[in-house]
């Protein structure tokens, strides 16, 4: 009869210890860079190993890095996730960087196919930039407004690395929504639109939008929610935060970033999040209204 010995017993015991995470869980690191999680962080020694493994389990990846354990490394599609992170989250950030998620369930292609045909709720047309001619409009459906535009960057709000007045010469301290605390909102970190200011042409109130409104902006094949958070001139349309661009692979910079086409603005009517800076209270909101929205042909 063959015994185990007593290294493959510890490794087993291991295996079948819970997996349940500590209720504040200190630090948690992906390779050297520790990633924030709601509220605390967690070690990766307090991560549940997958019995799968096997004590002599060659190694396995992290992404493009290997996370040492025992003698092997474990790819990152393997480990266990927390149920407080979900998928649609759209990123944390481990020192400054943005996390890539697994993006909208809702195809950009199937939003895009619902707002083909334009049903027009301005009284007029609006901008790209100062000086071009006035070509867009504001469309409306029973259940949102959409436009079809350019993306200007809005680096407005909070100061931060990216978003100051030494790298935007248009840089203003203050967005004209405000985050819960009363402070202006962090456009490198918030998903958030711009909307023009009231005006004879359209009047974004007349129509169910606010500030905190919540929006699916659509370029190529990505979809980002986002809020609506701040004001824009009264005849120009088509500006979104640093973190909007971001997200949709659009160069952020607010010089000389953004995109001239191509993008898609769908603000859901009567729809708000609360308080306005919950990124993942924007997501979970937006995936349900454009799955209805998709859905109400």
């Amino acid at each position: 009869m063959h015994v185990p010995s007593l290294a493959l017993a510890a490794v087993g015991a291991a295996l079948l210890a819970p997996t349940a995470f500590p209720a504040d869980p200190p630090e948690f690191r992906l390779g050297a860079e520790p990633v924030a999680w709601r509220g605390g962080s967690v070690r990766a020694a307090d991560l549940p190993v997958p019995t799968a493994f096997r004590a002599d389990l060659p190694g396995f990846r992290l992404g493009a890095e290997s996370l040492a354990w025992r003698g092997g490394s474990v790819r990152a599609a393997d480990l266990p996730v927390p149920t407080a992170f979900r998928a649609g989250l759209p990123g944390s950030r481990p020192h400054g960087q943005s996390v890539a998620w697994r993006g909208s369930t809702v195809r950009a292609a199937d939003l895009l196919a619902r707002v083909r045909d334009c049903t027009p709720v301005s009284h007029g047309h609006y901008r790209r930039d100062a000086g071009t001619p006035a070509t867009i409009p504001v469309c409306g459906t029973r259940e949102a407004v959409f436009w079809k535009a350019d993306m200007d960057i809005d680096c407005d709000g909070r100061p931060g690395v990216h978003c100051n007045s030494a790298t935007d010469p248009s840089y203003s301290a203050t967005t004209s929504y405000t985050q819960s605390d009363g402070r202006p909102l962090d456009a490198e970190r918030l998903p958030y639109v711009v909307v023009p200011a009231p005006s004879r042409v359209w009047d974004y109130r007349a129509h169910g939008v606010r500030g905190g409104s919540v929006a699916a902006v659509v370029h190529q094949d990505r979809v980002q929610y986002a809020v609506v958070g701040d004001t824009g001139p009264e005849d120009i349309i088509g500006e979104a935060s640093y973190a909007t661009a971001e997200a949709l692979g659009i160069s952020p910079d607010p010089v000389g970033g953004g995109t001239g086409s191509g993008v898609t603005y769908i603000v859901f009517k009567e729809s708000r999040v609360t308080p306005i800076e919950d990124r993942a209270a924007a997501v979970t909101t937006g995936e349900r209204l454009a799955r209805q929205f998709v859905g109400s042909r």
